[in-house]
């Protein structure tokens, strides 16, 4: 069985469990209590935020540890949008349902949400900018690797834009962190979101960056205790913030304007998947070709007549063949209705559904790949059968 769904979960990277019962075992009582039990495990705590700080060329401040990308996005979008009277926020069509639920709660609040029109390749029309920054415009969130079709946002000219206007932007990286590293000290956003399950860490945990300059202006989700510098209330749990700072020290940090080639090779290795199978005429390339997630193939397919095949019910076939990939977002694969990202990019309602994602990770080996091919083609050829 070969497991292609990187970008929906990861498993545990080496050493990530270890270091998780290790921490258990010699760490396991409540980081707030002041007693020996308590310090050891705020010490591990802190440790675990440090190392991951340093990895990202960030403050041990900058750090908050939250449930996942999910409460991070709300944690962003909605502390900020508290702090300040109801405005603009612009959002790209193309987000994760995350961002895009977080911006649904906030429109009820008064907040005029805008959705960033995007070409066919799902990359933002950046005409538009000056537009959609101008007043009254308050805050930015854009995905920066997306999850679906893989293309990767021009973040950086947006973040740059935003910043000379003094509009704070939130990325959604869950994606990106996943692959490289990018140096939050050089990177001109004000808030970042990720996962660990992502990267090979665990789930139930995830991370916001915060700036300085934002950091007193977010109003907490969660009262209570205190907890993450007031930001996020709730007793930490310290096995999960170690699991993941030991996923992120595997992976390796790289220029935020870098990121399509990161991977140690991984680039290379879905490439060669990608040529292999579009030998077959019935697949196309869906997504940016060149400025996409490292690991990341998005694939529309056809039968012999050039109709559409439908993606979930191949996800099944190749399920029964050995490869495990998804359909669409992992949050929303499990819905049987078109997807508003294919839709945002101008796909004809007919290929709405035939889309397959395939996301690679370091178990995978250039000699996996002839097998994974005949299993692909063996899993079509049964989907155009029944």
């Amino acid at each position: 069985m070969f497991y292609l769904d990187a970008c929906a979960t990861a498993p545990l990277r080496p050493g990530v469990l270890q270091r998780m019962v290790e921490t258990q075992d010699q760490a396991w009582a409540n980081p707030s209590s002041l007693h020996q039990f308590g310090l050891k495990a705020s010490e591990a705590l802190e440790r675990a935020r440090s190392q991951i700080a340093a990895k990202l060329s960030a403050e041990h401040r900058e750090v908050v540890f939250t449930s996942g990308a999910t409460e991070s996005i709300h944690l962003a979008l909605h502390g900020l949008a508290a702090s300040r009277s109801p405005g603009r926020l612009v959002i790209s069509s193309v987000e994760h349902p995350a961002v895009s639920g977080a911006a649904r709660l906030l429109s009820k609040s008064g907040w005029d949400v805008t959705e960033w029109p995007v070409d066919q390749l799902g990359r933002i029309r950046l005409e538009h900018l000056d537009q959609l920054l101008a007043p009254p415009t308050k805050i930015v969130s854009l995905v920066w690797g997306q999850g679906e079709v893989g293309t990767i946002q021009p973040l950086l000219t947006v973040a740059e834009a935003c910043r000379t206007r003094g509009i704070p932007i939130h990325t959604d990286a869950t994606q990106i962190l996943s692959q490289a590293l990018p140096s939050w000290k050089h990177l001109p956003v004000d808030l970042l979101s990720s996962s660990a399950h992502k990267c090979g860490g665990p789930r139930g945990i995830g991370l916001l960056m915060t700036r300085e300059s934002y950091r007193s202006a977010l109003k907490p989700l969660l009262s209570g205790g205190g907890q993450e510098g007031g930001l996020r209330s709730g007793t930490e749990s310290v096995v999960l913030a170690v699991g993941m700072a030991a996923a992120l020290d595997q992976i390796e940090c790289c220029p935020p304007d870098d990121l399509a080639r990161s991977g140690h090779g991984i680039a290379d290795l879905r490439d060669a998947l990608r040529d292999r199978l579009l030998r077959d005429q019935r697949l196309m390339v869906c997504g940016d070709p060149q400025d996409r997630l490292p690991h990341h193939l998005s694939l529309l397919v056809s039968d012999h007549n050039g109709q559409p095949v439908s993606g979930r019910q191949l996800v099944r076939s190749l399920d029964a063949c050995g490869l495990a990939v998804s359909s669409g977002s992992a949050c929303s694969s499990g819905k049987d209705s078109d997807s508003p990202v294919l839709a945002s990019m101008g796909l004809p309602q007919m290929m709405r559904r035939s889309s397959i994602r395939i996301s690679l990770g370091p178990w995978i080996e250039h000699k996996d790949l002839d097998g994974i091919v005949q299993r692909f083609h063996q899993g079509l050829e049964e989907t155009l059968c029944s």
